[in-house]
């Protein structure tokens, strides 16, 4: 069974991370259709447009067991394989293509491979191996529902995958840690994950297997607007469903600007665009604070927190948020003094704010004598 590829699966290590091996294909074209992105996703479709050649790769001799990965990847997304006549270089055969179910996706600008690769290649590639785990647990389009918080996971990898300091601790690597099994009970906007697995005891043996749970969450940033002239902050308050599960009457939290970090993005992008939304604040310099995790003993969040420089007149406060996410944002613009005798008498309660004012703490004299000088 042959297979005509015209988007992301062009990709090799994505088609590799699908098929479940690495597999050589050969240049194809598809006459009278055209590739675009997707109206507001991450890949491409392909649709019929008169004298236009859809280029891609052909794919040969794949095994029933293969076809059915390929039709688990693309059938949670409304693609269903159709027969075409695609063009090769040793003449027209027959192969099977995965066309938009109509009415379902809508084009958008053209679509480029090397575009696509740059922007969401490696983060694709990481949740690949994700999503195909759940071939046989789930249905396709269960999957599909949960892609975008999955991408964030896959787009998370990547940024972890990036060279760490070891200089005292442990620096791991293969083989230090023994994976025996992984399920995953519960996967909505968040997940949790089981996992029975072994690592390097400090004696150099490998220890028993252990079981330990793990609450998955997207990496984000958090981000302080500070107006280093005038000496004010911007805070944000809004309702917190954590605090008010443990059990705190005062469940409004004074924070920093925060949110996830989307797929296709940095994190300074991630900080710019949440300021927008959570406060309508175009950011100035941003300045890195830390990064961490706030809990790593079960949750996996990484977060990036800065400082931005950011100019704060009088009426910078107001209430935002976006309104199809039912946020419900109340911002407070105060001077750094009153900001840390919040911090003193304990109203600010969560890790990032106390951890990003300490920060400014330190360096705000720098920060207004740079500000202030001629």
């Amino acid at each position: 069974m042959r297979f005509f590829f015209y988007g992301t699966l062009c990709h090799p290590p994505l088609l590799a991370a699908v098929l479940g091996r690495d597999a050589a294909t050969m240049p194809a074209r598809l006459a009278d259709h055209a590739v675009h992105w997707a109206e507001g996703g991450a890949f491409p479709l392909i649709h019929p447009v008169a004298g236009a050649m859809a280029e891609g790769v052909l794919l040969d001799t794949l095994s029933q067991d293969e076809v059915a990965r390929l039709d688990f990847y693309e059938g949670g997304f409304r693609y269903d394989a159709v027969d075409r006549v695609i063009d090769t270089p040793e003449g027209p055969t027959t192969a099977r293509v995965y066309l938009p179910q109509p009415g379902h996706w809508h084009p958008a600008e053209a679509w480029h491979l090397p575009d696509w690769v740059a922007r969401y290649g490696a983060e694709v590639v990481a949740t690949a191996s994700d999503f195909m785990a759940l071939m046989g647990q789930v249905p396709p389009s269960a999957v599909a529902v949960r892609y975008g918080a999955m991408l964030t996971r896959g787009a998370a990898r990547v940024r972890a995958a990036a060279p760490q300091a070891a200089s005292l601790r442990h620096p791991g690597g293969a083989g230090e840690v023994a994976v025996d099994h992984r399920q995953t009970p519960y996967a909505r906007f968040f997940a949790v994950e089981e996992w029975r697995l072994a690592w390097r005891q400090f004696s150099g043996q490998m220890g028993a297997p252990q079981d330990r749970a793990v609450f998955v969450m997207a990496d984000a940033v958090t981000v302080l607007p500070y107006d280093p002239i005038r000496d004010r902050v911007l805070l944000v308050e809004q309702f917190r469903p954590g605090p008010f599960a443990r059990g705190d009457q005062a469940a409004w939290q004074l924070e920093a600007i925060a949110g996830r970090i989307d797929p296709g993005e940095t994190p300074e992008q991630a900080a710019r665009r949440e300021a927008v939304e959570e406060a309508g604040l175009t950011l100035g310099p941003i300045l890195p604070v830390a990064e961490y995790y706030p809990s790593p003993g079960a949750v996996s969040e990484y977060l990036y927190s800065y400082v931005a420089l950011t100019d704060l007149p009088d009426g910078s406060a107001g209430i935002f948020g976006a309104a199809e996410e039912a946020e419900d944002i109340r911002g407070h613009l105060i001077s750094f003094d009153r900001m840390m005798d919040l911090v003193a008498t304990g109203e600010v309660t969560n890790g990032p704010m106390l951890l990003t004012a300490l920060w400014l703490q330190r360096e705000r004299p720098r920060l207004r004598a740079e500000a202030l000088a001629p």
